[in-house]
């Protein structure tokens, strides 16, 4: 059943527009402003066609056209209006619109174009589909991989993204936990908004209000009542991310919301209920967590219906050259820079390089890469000095010169992540392999992290007196 949006400040032109749009059995949204418009466009999970006014009060139907195609390039758009000038007919068509419409609207000429719009999206769908059967999945959900770990993550999104299960995502800092949940919501086809809230950024008498709303007068600076993001996302999706930061009084109440699914928002006696789907997200171990009384147990078996793990990039083989591709494209898109891909030394030492902030450090370096790149190609001079310099977790030692020895810390530290780039990031698992209890394992992992900060940090403060140096000489 194709989903269409219809854009008009005219409420008998959308009325119009509705009735006869759901005669024919189509699902039909109505806006009447630009940024109405565009709310629905980024949160609807389907969207077939959007129908739109060249003129929405003080609005540019060109606009929203334009937007539409910058948030959803591949929904057709129709572009009514009563200026039947062949000059805004060309605005439109040059502004991206599929079709054009005058007004007064006629019904057979709507219905006919609404009909080739649905077609034509219907087709490049097939195509599109058609392309990852021979290809196999490269960019799918607007996440890029091939391993066979992402197939997974791939194959748990289809089948579950349609179903009103809670999801646990979990996986490293930077794997790129929102873009599975925003996936999810995608797939589920709820009409409601995507919500995401961090919950490790705010106190927790914050995040309650945050979350469940507050009526006037609850507390000092409490100056007008709020609904909180659960009814904000009602017929929707809330992410809360984080959720292993969550303070313990915190995880009691939103218990009880879960299971009641009821809020009762700060400083109200009335409880409210909501449709609201939740996607949670962790970079933390929840089962040790549970372990050491530090998370509800039954809050942790509540939210983990359906568990999606990311794995960490390191493990995730040739997809870090394919995720470098899809970077150096869009940066040189965005900076208008004559850069095309990668040099071969490049992408050997970016295979070699460990990505402890995983796609989120990748997808920086690429853009350094491309800011500073001289060629076509990225060199490894591009690179940060930490990826050019790496060494790889490869334990071969060939040398007869003591000075070029590891050290045992050296050794221990490329044996472990070698242990778990091979089982794909699960840290109980390596933990078995290793020999050694988890908390020990997540003590070691911790410490090198932090000395990995560290390291990134004093050569962020190097490129940065260098780049003072270039510009103060004038060659920056």
């Amino acid at each position: 059943m194709p989903h269409i949006l219809v854009v008009d400040d005219e409420a008998e032109i959308r009325d119009l527009a509705e009735a006869a749009l759901k005669k024919d059995g189509h699902t039909v949204k109505t806006a009447t402003t630009q940024a109405e418009a565009e709310r629905f466009v980024r949160n609807l999970g389907q969207l077939d066609v959007v129908l739109t006014d060249l003129r929405i009060g003080e609005d540019d139907g060109l606009e929203v056209c334009q937007s539409v195609l910058d948030i959803r390039p591949d929904v057709p758009v129709i572009v009514m209006t009563g200026y039947t000038s062949m000059d805004a007919a060309i605005g439109a068509l040059r502004a991206g619109a599929w079709d054009f419409l005058p007004k007064p609207l006629e019904l057979e000429p709507l219905r006919a174009a609404i009909r080739r719009a649905t077609q034509h999206r219907a087709l490049s769908q097939e195509v599109k589909r058609l392309r990852r059967e021979v290809d196999g999945p490269v960019a799918e959900f607007d996440m890029v991989g091939r391993s066979p770990s992402m197939r997974r993550v791939f194959d748990l999104i289809e089948r579950v993204g349609d179903s009103d299960a809670t999801v646990l995502v979990t996986g490293e800092s930077g794997t790129g936990k929102e873009l599975v949940a925003r996936a999810l919501h995608r797939q589920s086809g709820r009409e409601g908004r995507f919500v995401a809230v961090n919950c490790a950024a705010m106190p927790a008498n914050l995040l309650e209000s945050e979350l469940f709303g507050h009526v006037r007068g609850a507390f000092t600076d409490a100056k007008r009542s709020r609904e909180g993001l659960f009814i904000e996302a009602d017929g929707g999706t809330l992410f809360l991310d984080e959720i292993g930061e969550m303070a313990p009084e915190m995880q009691a109440k939103l218990l009880r919301a879960l299971q009641e699914r009821k809020v009762r928002p700060v400083g109200s006696s009335q409880e409210r209920a909501f449709d609201t789907r939740i996607i949670a997200a962790t970079n933390r171990d929840l089962e040790d967590d549970v372990a050491e009384d530090r998370f509800r147990e039954d809050l942790f078996y509540r939210i983990n219906v359906v568990n999606v793990h990311l794995p960490p990039l390191r493990a995730r083989g040739h997809d870090i050259l394919r995720l470098a591709q899809r970077f150096v494209e869009d940066n040189a898109e965005r900076m208008g820079r004559d850069v095309k891909g990668l040099s071969e030394p490049a992408a050997e030492r970016l295979l070699a390089y460990d990505w402890p902030g995983n796609v989120r450090e990748l997808e920086n370096c690429i853009e350094r890469a491309v800011t500073l790149a001289r060629f076509e190609q990225i060199t490894t001079d591009d690179l940060p000095e930490r990826v050019r310099t790496h060494e790889s977790s490869r334990l071969l030692v060939d040398t007869q010169d003591p000075s070029e020895l590891p050290t045992l810390e050296t050794l221990e530290r490329r044996f472990v992540r070698k242990v778990l780039q091979v089982v794909g990031g699960n840290k109980t698992q390596a933990a078995k392999v290793l020999g050694i209890d988890r908390r020990t394992l997540y003590r070691k992992l911790a410490r090198w992290e932090k000395q990995d900060k560290k390291a990134r940090e004093r050569e962020a403060q190097r490129e940065q007196s260098s780049d003072d140096v270039l510009r103060s000489a004038g060659l920056g």
